[in-house]
């Protein structure tokens, strides 16, 4: 077995040439749809259509009680209120995205917390869209005082807070009670560091390859339609 092989499997940035890019087949308030046409090599050219989105990050926001803070959020696509940990959209150009979990749980929680360390990065939908979320785990925590809190408004006005086991936020992820995807990476990702003492935690500033800004950097202009790309 190879030292490789030992170490276990880890996702590689390897972008393939896009000969073609249209980059506002949809531009939106949030998201874009753009189409690609990818130099697959070999296998020819393909047209791949994606959501271009700006990322996000996501909170497990842990109490000495080993409690997790929960926000109920009515989500229209899904026509849900879903019980989830506090996220929000890394819209704030090049800001740093612990920053901006720190602003989004106090923003969703009225919460702010003393000590930060990354549990988990995924990517939500990967063969149709470039979403990337980091979920951040907050603990040290202490409530923000009543006269300082975030005015709410839309769906986040009529959010619920409510504090909810470690234990018990899993059990509702394995019995299907609970779906929201950052909560499911979150609570299980959380699970199994408690259990490993929360030894290996990575830094709240480790290296984001899968960041959408930090994506672009790596893929420099080739010649060709504008927008195209290449590894």
């Amino acid at each position: 077995m190879s030292a490789s092989e030992a170490a276990g499997p880890a996702d590689v940035v390897a972008p393939r040439p896009a000969r073609r890019r249209e980059d506002a087949a949809y531009h939106g308030r949030i998201i874009d749809v753009v189409r690609d046409d990818v130099d697959l090599g070999d296998a020819g050219t393909a047209l791949r259509e994606y959501v271009d989105h700006p990322g996000a990050v996501a909170i497990v926001a842990l109490d000495d009680d080993g409690r997790v803070a929960l926000v109920s959020q009515y989500r229209h696509p899904v026509r849900s209120v879903l019980w989830e940990i506090p996220a929000g959209l890394l819209d704030v150009d090049g800001e740093d995205a612990q920053v901006a979990a720190a602003r989004e749980l106090y923003e969703e929680a009225d919460l702010r917390a003393g000590r930060w360390d990354v549990l988990a990065d995924f990517l939500t939908s990967p063969g149709i869209s470039n979403e990337a979320l980091r979920v951040f785990l907050a603990r040290d925590l202490s409530a923000v005082p009543a006269g300082e809190r975030h005015h709410r408004t839309e769906e986040e006005a009529t959010m619920e807070l409510r504090w909810v086991p470690l234990d018990d936020v899993v059990a509702g992820v394995l019995d299907g009670s609970l779906h929201n995807p950052s909560t499911l990476v979150g609570a299980l990702a959380a699970h199994a560091a408690r259990a490993r003492g929360w030894i290996g935690l990575r830094p709240a500033d480790a290296p984001w390859p899968y960041r959408r800004d930090e994506l672009n950097r790596r893929c420099r202009p080739v010649g060709g339609d504008r927008g195209a790309v290449a590894g």
